[in-house]
């Protein structure tokens, strides 16, 4: 990380070092950031307090803050970005659309100038039809005119055309100038016939054609002038929209300059500021968090490693605890026994107080007595003696016990140090008393000796005192004795003491040593482990409450959830009852209104009904009226009867209907009715429904909102949970990040360990496949093998005599062998020997190891010892004068001590600088054993390999020496036997393939086993011995391949030879047929074309024979490529599965870390993406700046460009805040991996070493197999091409067939014409000897011609024939007879040969046994190989499936212990609050009757207040007072024993809870014990079978070894007799076996290069070692130069700041001076289209001019004619008219074409042609000599212009040339004048241009420089002084210019015509001319 980093800030550095110090501040940072990266490792800094981090914290935020303002400011500044993209879109679209219009102009000029050519060539026609050459008139194309247009093609104001585009407009303009010089050329080729014809003098032009010609000419002419105009037309407009678009820059260029500036002040004030120290954002602070940030960081690293060392260092520190405990516990009671003895001695001294203050009354008493006295003085002096001795006894022993409590404190721990400080105080408080008492004393003897003083004076008074006097005597000797005893008691005690101090002593050094490594670490370790244990405490139960938090929550939840999921399934049921509910209305709805349209139709039908009834009653009534009439009119009249009754039925009738619909009707409505009911009850139901829906839905609501209230609480909980975890996470994240580390290095040593078993699992299985393929290619090389067997055959009667020497050196070879072997043992001995001194420097090592470590203790001990010794010294400077002689004793003791662990330490150093110069011997000598082992095995393998190469050079040439037998013997039967041998060998392929098979499935089958790392070493060992084997296999095959191709060649010639043969047979059989033999010759044929026949279905059979094995053999090949599919398929199933595993198993403590590493991958990615995207941008600012820096000169730099840079500028900053950011993350992760280094590099150098065999072994593998599949594929195409050869000889069979047919056929024709032939003859004769010559006709003559003819041609036909007979003839005899010379000698050769043959082919039988049962052995053991490496690579995958279930059982295991032991817990929580309830549940009960008994105990007081009362109105009180008081004692008893059973009763309750929980604990116990029982049972079962299986497996391997061990022992026997019987090899054989050693040579050299590499490689590992403490110390400097650094960088800073102020004022002044210039060029502009004018009309003139010189050139021709006459007359003279008229031609002619004008001239004047063209070869300028004296040399007033150096004189210039010349001596400005744009224009006269003047035709050139000239000339007296101010980039730009297309200059992209600044050398000429080439 760091060196790529590092990399990239080169690069910036590099790419941005003109960009300027806004990019130089990035470079520094990244190698800030490299110089972090590698401080990491080396940095171990003391952890920082609180309040340090505290204050990161806060910075940290503070940063985050201005992070999230930066980040904003970036979002701001691509949105600006973006606008200012989409700005330059649309202007480069509008430059597109002007290209796109340049672009159709282009073509309009294009089709313009196909019109042209048309014409031209129209002109070409009318020239050739001019025969005479009268078209003398100069015919100009108009292509001139607009090749300028197009060459200078309109690619101008391009923003986004690329380089590309600038490429191909230039290649059209090359392409197009080129056409146009085509034309040209063309123009100038006709033009010369034309003057060519007219020099001739040919008469014959027309004028008509002339004419026509002329006005094309000037219409053509016309058109360009048109052409031209628009064009400079068009130019100006550009120009002038150049300049606008200049100005608008430059002037955009001075206010972002002005801005910048400020910005830039800005920037400085800001930096001023930062300063200061205000800014937030300053790299000092930056720089300190870093810093704090990287110590933290280290700190933290530190903190676990020493928690890890403290972890152990406890461990160490309790075992000597426990021993120090015991000490202490010894010093303890040794403590307690001086105690008491002080005790004692205090005792002691307060007697003798009492004893003193006894003595004051008896001297008073005594003080008369005066004899006695002058007796007592004495006595009572040594009396104060013995007092102050006891008094010096105290202090010591005071001392002594402060020295012991001194060393206590040393030796226990703080606590103890603390309890016997406090004894110390007590024992000075007590030491202080005593002084003072002491003190009181001396006062109280001085008195005494006052007192005796007296008494002297007063003796004489008392005589009376000798009885007193000796009572006091006999006191004093009694308290002398006493004293005596105390003063033994004293010393025995200081006896003791002074034990005490020696067994002290010898404490305190065995303490010191204790308490120096115990002190400090137990401190710390103790306040470490207890805060630890604190906070785990705390968190554990944090995390148990917030669990059982978690549950209550999920409980409550999974309630609500289940009563959601109830109250849906009850809307849901009300939805569907709604919903039937609202199927049924509808359906009611339907019915209701299918009977209200039924009752809408009923009333419609009834009041039709009533109308008709209306109508009836009508009727009625009027009937009745007139019946009533009728009545009053006629009584008895019978037909008004009649009709009454018919009215009366009619009448009935209507009634009975009308009742009837009444009926309906009723009906109906009743009908309606129920429908109105039930629409009534069904609405009331719809609404009951809705209501009970409101209700639900109000219900949902309110659970709702509960359930939101309950969220909104549970919310809040969880927020305080958070809270608490967050603050337990910081606490937990300081410890995690401790552990984490070691989970990482056990994860990755777990995945490295898996990831290793994988690769050597995917290896193993590459190996297996890769030998499958070499075994499938040794068969057929077997078989190949078994073919060429038989070919060597033939080689061996050649090789006989070889034989004999071959044996010999065989023998030697053997001889050479054995002693190889022996010294091969003694080499192993040798071996075994070295391994053991190995294993003794292994445990020297180990030892040495030991001792350093004991070394950095005894280092540590030694620095504990001097912290002790200093402290010790302050201790005595602080203690009393007194204790000073015994500390330096102790002091003394320490240094002496120091002194001898000092002399320890140095012979231990010694030590180990012996031990490490002894290993580094051993590790030499070690070396240089390994190389000779390494030089012997190679030898050994030398010779291996040559002895098996020279079996193999036999068992060949035996078998091609058989082979060569048998083609002798039989060539026919060959191909049988060998295709029954194909057969065979294809059938044993096909064997060896179904026991592949088998053994596949016995592979797949035999999974799950194991086995031990002793088995898989000697299989990795069989499988090196196996490659060996396989190498010199595929060496065998590619010779034998070699061989095989020999053959194929022999075999294809010998198919020649055939053929040829058969050709031969052919021509004999034609012989034949011509010879007389015939019929013989025709029965031989018969018999060869049976004999043919026969061979034929023979071969037919091989082929069908060879096409059936081919197609078995593609059958075959396609099951083996099923199977390996099959095989790739289980391959990739398992490693899926393996993935899996992997993912479950690595997912508990990988997931973290892995998405740490993508996270950090994929910032990586991030970061690389943005560091290419800025170098990209760098690159283009640099080119751009540069470009800029060029153009300084002339100005005009991009203001946008300028805009970029700086916003880039800010954008690279905020990348380096980000990339800051970036690095503390990265450092975080490097540090992980550091940790995680050093184990990966161990693993590295294994993995390495085992890396590069397999990789040896790979490479050489794969070498080996892409050669077989090439021979394999080669043998194909060689099957398939002699299976092409069989056809074709197949074919060729069927030709020969076909021609003897043909052949036999034309004989028969061919014999009857002969004798008819014969017979015409002789009658021809015998008709011309009878008959006349006259009878014979022509028909008959022709018919004899013809019938001569083919006999001629038959007689040839036959003598060739006879000739081809007779030589065949002749070669048949020659041959036969060689033949029988050969028999002759080979019958004695195969009779010899057939006896050695018989000895050979037992010994070859007897070999081929051999060798079959070699190969099956082989292929057996191949098989076994593979079998074992597909078994272990199964045992190992079975393994690691068995260590991931163990795993995964273990977790799931340990899931279901922390889940039940949660369980338990909440149970028993839950019990305890339930005991808790109940115990409350008691108490309140007994309260409630303890409260109901005192409401009792009230009443009854009352009830006896009561009667007491009455008694006291009675009287009675003291009864009442006695029954109150038995009252009182009973309620006091009744109270106790109630208590005392609710105490009772309680304690049943609490018993018979725990009971239940003890059974419950007790029955969760049996059940754990059971289901532990049952696991074991389970797993002792499974390692039982595992074991057996894997002894099964061992045995079955041991029996398989033993097995192979004895069938490799038969086989070495049968090989050495193979060799002894293989006596027999040729010279040839020798050769290829030096071949082959050369090649073991090369594969040796490549070993010990291999070899060398390694060594090399170790060697450079070392020099990393080197390197990397080398960077250690090389930090240091970096930190050092880092402040230097900054401080350049920041003056760096104020000087680029100061140049690009400078830089800012010089632009500006350059852009007055561009816009002065600007105006200058501009008026030279217009005097230049003044000039153009001018020159227009000139033109014009000439153009006249050369009209009147064509009418007289056409006089001249008239006159020509004329004179011709006269020319006749005069030959010898010289006409001046025709001198004159030649002279006028020849410069009118080309100026390539002059010389033949002048040769005209000479051959006029008689010159010879020889001497006219030395004349021409000497001086071309010869003849102009005097024309340029008069054009040059015309104005004597004006000097001549000097010549350059390098230029020609001015002789060989043409006429507009000289006129130039004229015209420029006339003028002569002053001042040079300007160039045109023409910086790739060559200068006048050079090299290159005289070459193109020679090309082109010189009239042509005139007319076109004419032209340019009058269109581009600037007058040069015309312009102004200020003319030479340049537009454009100077001349000496070139191709080196700018590559921006906006600040290239004009001229580059723009055909101008402003002037540019000339050289002083040049001459105005040099302008002039190149106006002219313009």
């Amino acid at each position: 990380m760091s060196s790529w980093l590092g990399g990239l800030g080169s690069g910036f550095g590099q790419s941005l070092g003109q960009v300027g110090g806004s990019l130089a501040s990035l470079t520094g940072q990244i190698s800030n950031f490299t110089k972090d990266m590698l401080m990491e490792g080396t940095e171990e800094v003391e952890e920082l307090p609180n309040s340090g981090r505290k204050e990161i914290e806060a910075i940290h935020a503070v940063l985050r803050s201005e992070n999230e303002r930066l980040k904003k400011l970036c979002m701001d500044l691509e949105e600006k970005h973006e606008a200012s993209e989409l700005q330059i879109k649309q202007q480069s679209t509008s430059y597109r659309n002007q290209l796109q219009q340049k672009e159709v102009e282009i073509s309009h000029l294009k089709a313009r100038q196909i019109a042209l050519q048309d014409q031209l060539q129209k002109l070409q026609s009318a020239a050739q039809s001019v025969n005479s050459g009268a078209g003398g008139v100069p015919a100009t194309s108009a292509s001139s005119s607009f090749s300028y247009g197009i060459s200078h093609h309109a690619s101008a104001f391009h923003d986004d055309m690329d380089f590309g585009d600038v490429i191909s407009s230039q290649q059209e303009i090359n392409r197009l100038s080129n056409e146009v010089a085509r034309l040209e050329s063309e123009v100038g080729h006709w033009r010369h016939i034309a003057q060519n014809s007219k020099a001739q003098g040919s008469n014959s032009s027309d004028q008509s054609e002339i004419c026509k010609l002329q006005n094309i000419i000037k219409e053509l002419k016309e058109n360009r002038s048109q052409e031209i105009d628009n064009h400079q037309h068009e130019m100006s407009v550009l120009q002038n929209a150049h300049q606008q678009k200049l100005t608008e820059i430059s002037r955009r260029h001075r206010e972002e300059l002005s801005d910048y500036e400020e910005r830039i002040e800005e920037l400085e004030n800001l930096l001023q500021q930062g300063g200061s120290g205000i800014t937030v954002t300053d790299h000092s602070k930056i720089h300190e968090m870093e810093k704090t940030i990287q110590d933290l960081q280290t700190e933290k690293v530190a903190s676990t490693k020493k928690i890890e060392g403290l972890e152990d260092k406890i461990k160490d520190i309790n075992k000597k605890l426990s021993s120090a405990e015991n000490d202490r516990d010894v010093l303890r009671m040794e403590q307690e026994h001086l105690k008491v003895e002080n005790r004692q001695i205090i005792e002691e001294c307060e007697h003798l107080k009492l004893e003193c203050s006894k003595l004051q009354p008896y001297a008073l008493k005594q003080s008369d007595a005066v004899t006695e006295r002058e007796r007592i003085l004495p006595q009572i002096t040594p009396a104060e003696d013995e007092v102050i001795r006891l008094q010096q006894a105290l202090s010591d022993a005071e001392n002594e016990i402060m020295r012991l409590s001194n060393l206590n404190q040393d030796s226990s721990l703080a606590e103890d140090n603390l309890k016997l400080k406090m004894h110390v105080q007590v024992l000075e408080k007590e030491n202080t008393l005593l002084i003072q008492e002491k003190e009181k004393l001396q006062i109280s003897l001085l008195k005494l000796n006052d007192e005796y003083e007296v008494v002297k004076s007063t003796a004489t008074r008392d005589p009376d005192l000798d009885s007193e006097l000796h009572d006091l005597r006999l006191n004093l000797e009694a308290k002398e004795q006493e004293l005596n005893q105390s003063i033994s008691e004293k010393e025995i005690l200081i006896a003791e003491l002074e034990e005490l101090d020696k067994q002290n002593q010898e404490a305190t050094k065995h303490m010191i040593l204790i308490k120096d490594q115990l002190s400090k670490q137990q401190s710390e370790g103790d306040s470490i482990i207890s805060k630890l244990k604190k906070d785990l405490s705390d968190e554990k139960k944090r995390v148990h409450q917030l669990e059982d938090d978690k549950m209550h929550i999920t409980k409550k939840l999974d309630m609500k959830k289940e009563k959601l999921i109830q109250s849906e399934l009850v809307i849901n049921d009300l939805h569907l009852t709604k919903q039937k509910l609202e199927d049924k209305v509808k359906d009611l709805v339907d019915q209701l209104n299918k009977s209200q349209k039924s009752d809408i139709d009923i009333k419609k039908e009834n009041f039709e009904l009533k109308e008709h009834i209306q109508q009836n009653e009508k009727e009625l009534s009027r009937v009745r009226d007139e019946l009533t009439q009728s009545l009053n009119r006629d009584s008895d009249s019978n037909f008004k009867d009649d009709l009454l009754k018919v009215r009366e039925a009619e009448v009935r009738n209507l009634k009975q209907s009308l009742s009837e619909i009444e009926q309906l009707n009723d009906s109906l409505n009743k009908v309606a009715f129920d429908f109105k009911v039930e629409n009534e009850k069904l609405v009331i139901a719809c609404e009951d429904v809705r209501h009970q829906l409101q209700e639900s839905i109000a219900g949902n609501n309110q659970i709702f909102l509960e359930k939101n209230t309950m969220m909104e609480a549970l919310k809040m909980e969880k927020g305080q949970l958070e809270a608490e975890l967050c603050q337990a996470e910081k606490r937990l994240l300081e410890e995690a990040n401790k552990y984490e580390q070691t989970i990482e290095e056990l994860t990755n040593s777990h995945n490295l360990s898996t990831s290793a078993l994988q690769l050597e699992h995917e290896c193993l299985i590459k190996l297996s496949q890769e030998k499958d393929s070499e075994i499938a290619e040794l068969k057929k090389n077997i078989e190949q093998m078994d073919i060429d067997n038989k070919e060597t055959r033939k080689i061996l009667s050649s090789s006989l005599e070889e034989q004999k020497q071959l044996t010999q050196l065989i023998n030697e070879k053997e001889i050479f062998i054995e002693k190889l072997e022996e010294r091969s043992s003694e080499l192993q001995e040798e071996l075994n020997k070295y391994t053991q001194a190995l294993r003794k420097n292994e445990v020297l090592k180990q030892t040495i190891e030991e001792k350093d470590r004991s070394l950095g203790s005894m280092k540590e001990e030694n620095n504990h010892l001097k912290e002790e010794l200093e402290r010790l010294k302050e201790q005595q400077s602080r203690a009393a004068p007194v204790a000073e002689p015994k500390t330096l004793d102790s002091i003394t003791e320490l240094e002496s001590e120091v002194s001898q662990l000092n002399i320890i330490k140095d012979n231990l150093e010694k030590e180990v600088k012996h031990h490490q110069k002894v290993i580094d011997d051993q590790n030499h000598s070690k070396m240089q054993l390994l190389q000779s082992l390494q030089e012997q095995k190679k030898e050994m393998e030398e010779f291996k390999c040559q002895h098996e190469q020279m079996n193999v050079t036999h068992t060949q040439l035996f078998l091609e020496k058989d082979e060569e037998i048998k083609n002798l013997q039989k060539t026919i039967e060959q191909i049988k036997t060998q295709l029954h041998e194909e057969r065979q060998d294809v059938e044993n392929s096909d064997i060896f393939q179904e026991t592949k098979v088998q053994s596949l499935s016995i592979e797949n089958g035999s999974e799950k086993h194991d086995l031990s790392k002793a088995e898989t070493e000697r299989l990795v060992k069989g499988i090196k011995e196996r490659e060996m084997e396989i190498k010199l296999l595929n060496e065998k095959n590619i010779f034998l391949t070699k061989k095989i191709d020999q053959l194929s060649k022999d075999e294809v010639g010998k198919l020649t030879q055939i053929i040829q043969q058969k050709d031969l047979e052919i021509q004999a059989l034609h012989a034949r047929i011509s010879s007389p033999s015939y019929p013989q010759d025709v029965v031989y044929l018969q018999q060869q074309l049976q004999a043919y026949a026969m061979e034929r279905e023979q071969v037919l059979a091989v082929l069908s024979e060879k096409t059936r094995e081919n197609s078995h053999l593609k059958t075959e090949y396609h099951k083996m490529m099923d199977i390996v599919a099959a095989k790739e398929a289980a391959l990739i199933k398992l490693q899926d599965e393996n993935k899996k595993l992997s993912t479950r198993f690595e997912s508990a403590g990988q997931d973290m870390f892995r998405e740490t590493v993508q996270n950090l991958s994929r910032i990586i990615r991030e970061k690389d993406i943005e560091i290419d995207a800025l170098s990209q941008k760098c690159q283009t600012l640099l080119t751009v700046l540069q470009t800029s820096n060029t153009g300084n000169e002339v100005g005009s730099v991009n203001s946008n460009q300028f805009e970029e840079l700086l916003q880039e500028r800010d954008k690279l900053k905020q990348q380096v805040k980000k990339m800051e950011e970036w690095k503390q993350q990265v450092m975080t992760t490097v540090q992980n991996m550091q940790h995680e280094s050093a184990q990966l590099q161990e693993e590295l150098h294994q993995l390495q070493a085992q890396v590069l065999v397999d990789s040896d072994n790979n490479s050489k593998l794969q070498v080996d197999y892409t050669g077989l599949i090439q021979s394999y594929e080669k043998n194909e195409t060689k099957l398939k091409n002699f299976g092409q050869e069989l056809a074709q000889v197949q074919h060729s069979i069927g030709q020969l067939c076909n021609t003897k047919d043909l052949l036999l056929g034309k004989l028969d024709i061919i014999s009857p014409q002969l004798s008819t032939g014969s017979l015409l003859t002789s009658q021809s004769a015998e008709s011309h000897r009878t008959v006349k010559p006259d009878l014979s006709s022509e028909s008959s003559k022709q018919e004899i011609d013809e019938l001569r003819k083919s006999l001629h041609e038959k007689d040839a036909t036959i003598r060739t024939l006879k000739e081809n007979n007779h030589r065949l003839s002749d070669s048949i005899v020659a041959t036969s007879e060689l033949e029988r010379k050969e028999h002759e000698q080979t019958d004695s050769e195969i009779k010899q040969l057939r006896e050695k043959q018989d000895v050979l082919q037992k010994s070859l039988k007897e070999k081929d046994l051999l060798i079959k049962a070699k190969s099956d052995q082989l292929l057996s053991l191949n098989e076994n190989l593979t079998n074992k490496v597909n078994e272990n690579e199964l045992l190992r995958q079975a393994v690691t499936n068995l260590k991931e279930r163990i795993l995964i059982l273990e977790m799931d295991a340990c899931k279901l212990k922390g889940e039940n032991e949660k369980i338990v817990e909440t149970t028993r929580e839950k019990q305890t609050e339930y005991q808790a309830l109940q115990e409350t549940n008691m108490k309140f009960s007994m309260m409630l009757r303890e409260k109901e008994f005192e409401c009792h105990s009230m009443k009854e007081k009352a009830l006896a207040f009561e009667q007491l009362l009455k008694e006291k109105e009675q009287g009675k009180t003291g009864e009442l007072n006695q029954l109150l008081n038995a009252v009182k004692s009973m309620q006091e008893k009744t109270v106790i024993f109630q208590q005392e059973r609710d105490q009772v009763m309680l304690a049943l309750k609490q018993k018979q809870m725990e009971n239940s929980a003890v059974q419950n604990e007790v029955q969760h116990l049996r059940d754990k014990e059971v289901r532990l029982n049952q696991e074991l049972e389970r797993l002792r079962n499974h390692l039982l079978e595992s074991e057996d299986s894997y002894t099964r497996e061992a045995l079955a391997a041991e029996e398989r070894e033993a097995k192979l061990r004895k069938k490799v022992t038969m086989l070495e026997e049968k090989l050495i007799s193979s060799s002894n019987a293989m006596e027999n090899a040729s010279h040839q054989a020798s050769l290829q076996v030096e071949s082959l050693q050369e090649q073991l040579n090369v594969v040796s050299k490549q070993r010990d290069e291999t070899v060398l590499q390694l060594s090399v490689s170790q060697e450079q590992v070392k020099q990393y070692a080197l390197s990397l403490s080398n960077l250690q110390m090389v930090l240091e400097h970096f930190q050092q130069e880092e402040k230097a650094m900054y401080s350049a960088e920041v003056g760096k800073h104020k000087q680029l700041v100061a140049e690009w102020k400078k830089k800012a004022e010089n632009l500006e002044g350059k852009l007055v001076s561009l816009q002065e210039r600007l105006d200058e060029a501009n008026a030279a502009l217009d005097s230049a289209s003044r000039l153009t004018e001018q020159l227009d009309l000139k033109e014009e003139q000439i153009e006249e001019l050369q009209k009147q010189n064509e009418l007289r050139e056409e006089m001249l021709d008239d006159v020509q004619k004329k004179l011709m006459n006269l020319v006749n007359s005069t030959e010898g003279k010289v006409d001046k008219v025709l001198m004159r008229n030649l002279f006028i031609g020849h410069f009118h002619t080309p100026k390539n074409q002059r010389h033949e004008v002048l040769r005209l001239m000479g051959s006029i004047l008689g010159i010879k042609r020889e001497e006219m063209e030395q004349l021409l070869n000497e001086g071309q300028g010869g003849v102009t000599r005097w024309m340029t004296g008069w054009l040059g040399g015309g104005s004597k007033s004006v000097p001549n212009t000097p010549l350059r150096p390098n230029q020609r004189s001015v002789l060989n210039s043409s006429f507009s040339e000289l006129f130039v010349k004229f015209l420029e001596t006339e003028s002569h400005p002053s001042i040079p004048p300007p160039k045109l744009s023409v910086h790739d224009m060559k200068p006048l006269d050079s090299p290159g241009r005289r070459k193109l003047d020679t090309n082109i035709s010189e009239s042509f050139k005139d007319a076109t420089e004419s032209r340019s000239g009058r269109r581009t000339d600037v007058n040069p007296f015309l312009a102004p002084r200020s003319a030479a101010v340049p537009l454009i980039n100077p001349a000496g730009l070139g191709p080196g210019g700018p590559g921006h297309l906006l600040l290239k200059p004009v001229s580059d992209v723009l055909p101008t015509f402003t002037p540019l600044p000339v050289s002083p050398d040049n001459s105005a000429g040099v302008v002039l001319k190149d106006l002219l080439k313009q």
